[in-house]
């Protein structure tokens, strides 16, 4: 586990904060729609940056983020690549089960936020990061200071006795709607940065075009 984890800190290194042209194609059930406001949206897909620093590691990554909770689906898709687009990290979770291809390897958890902290040695709050990249917080999460609009600036997150510090540095308005576009997260010796490039809500494929999809007519029976 030591060799992989220095491995996989090296190549974090040598990554840096350019957006490549690589991504997570969402399935066939999702298509592009636009929305009014970021919590509307039960799937959506980002591209971004992701820079993190402890007093032992520094490193960014590009960033790529399917993420997917319509219906009975709970899953999600994160990348981080390199520069020249090699994939760093691939994690997956769905309904209860994640997992991370590394090294040809792959590792699995119940919990995402502790895979990753037992595979790669990072801090990152994945599991309330889908909430906050959408500008949204918990009922647990305490907001300490509001922009003029009346949108979150800045609050603090309890987790595990130790507290989240989280700044929405500045939003800008993606797919139909107005979200964080520079989130600050601090905790302890932990600073993350993500910055969201691209954001697209997601929605299920109406039936119809499923349906359009089928080469043959099905019989229906009652």
């Amino acid at each position: 586990m030591r060799n992989l984890t220095h491995h996989l800190k090296h190549l974090l290194l040598l990554s840096c904060l350019f957006l490549t042209a690589c991504s997570i194609s969402p399935p066939h059930t999702l298509t592009e729609v636009d929305v009014k406001n970021p919590h509307q949206a039960q799937a959506w897909e980002l591209q971004g940056k992701l820079a993190f620093r402890s007093d032992s590691d520094k490193f960014s990554t590009n960033l790529f983020w399917l993420h997917d909770q319509i219906g009975q689906h709970d899953r999600n898709e994160l990348k981080l690549t390199t520069m020249i687009g090699t994939t760093v990290l691939s994690l997956k979770s769905e309904n209860g089960l994640a997992s991370i291809d590394v090294q040809d390897k792959t590792y699995t958890d119940s919990n995402p936020e502790r895979l990753i902290q037992r595979v790669s040695g990072m801090t990152i709050p994945i599991n309330k990061l889908p909430l906050w990249i959408t500008g949204q917080v918990t009922e647990e999460d305490q907001v300490i200071e509001y922009n003029e609009d009346g949108s979150i600036k800045y609050f603090i997150s309890a987790e595990n006795g130790e507290n989240w510090h989280v700044k929405f540095a500045s939003y800008q308005t993606q797919s139909g709607a107005r979200l964080p576009r520079l989130l600050q997260i601090n905790r302890a010796d932990v600073q993350i940065k993500i910055q969201i490039n691209q954001w697209q809500a997601l929605a299920a494929q109406a039936p119809e075009t499923n349906m359009a999809l089928d080469s043959e007519p099905r019989e229906v029976t009652n």
